[in-house]
């Protein structure tokens, strides 16, 4: 369904000299058309390759700048060239600006990002996503787990698909998860202290 909001301003004229002049209203400030339980998808050759959902977009033509807001959440889905789920993207909030030379993609707030063919799972606060480059990348912090290990660090980039990663300040220490559920993952820790064992009687 899509519901297309009208700003409508009124103006109550009067004759009298002493009422205060009313500020003007800028039109930019408020979003000239509200889309709800928006779904767009895009193909390639009858296939589904993306698909983005959002409960509320929020369109704002700024001759300027343009941009679309989804201040209610945002859930991006990738898929292989063969219709699989490949990389999923959630996040509470997002803005989407497309210029004339760039298209970049905000995400904030409890953002997600999986690529299921790989195993592998971001999580960060801010994520920026360039649609012309095919890269999404952050300067904040990231956690990212794979089948093999856990990392955190500060900053992060990747192709669009989420199957190249690199924290670009890893923290010192990591850990190397074991396949094995019976085995006690191995942790590499400067910082490590370990559990306190009890002194014996």
């Amino acid at each position: 369904m899509v519901a297309v909001t009208f700003v409508v301003a009124t103006v109550i004229l009067s004759c009298k000299d002493s009422l205060p002049a009313t500020d003007s209203v800028n039109p930019a400030a408020f979003p000239s058309q509200i889309i709800e339980n928006m779904s767009v998808q895009q193909t390639d050759g009858g296939i589904v390759v993306l698909r983005i959902e959002a409960p509320v977009m929020e369109r704002f033509t700024d001759e300027k700048e343009p941009y679309d807001n989804f201040p209610k959440g945002i859930n991006v889905k990738a898929f292989t060239k063969e219709g699989i789920l490949e990389t999923e993207i959630r996040a509470n909030f997002a803005k989407h600006t497309n210029a004339a030379t760039e298209e970049i993609w905000e995400a904030h707030g409890n953002v997600v990002v999986n690529n299921y063919v790989k195993g592998e799972k971001m999580v960060t606060d801010t994520l920026f996503w360039d649609r012309v480059n095919k890269k999404i990348f952050t300067k904040c912090w990231v956690k990212l787990t794979t089948p093999d290990l856990f990392m955190q660090g500060y900053g992060m980039e990747s192709d669009d698909r989420a199957s190249n990663a690199l924290i670009l300040r890893p923290f010192d220490s990591y850990a190397i998860v074991s396949r094995d559920s019976l085995e006690v993952p191995y942790i590499d820790t400067i910082n490590f202290i370990g559990p306190l064992i009890p002194k014996k009687k």
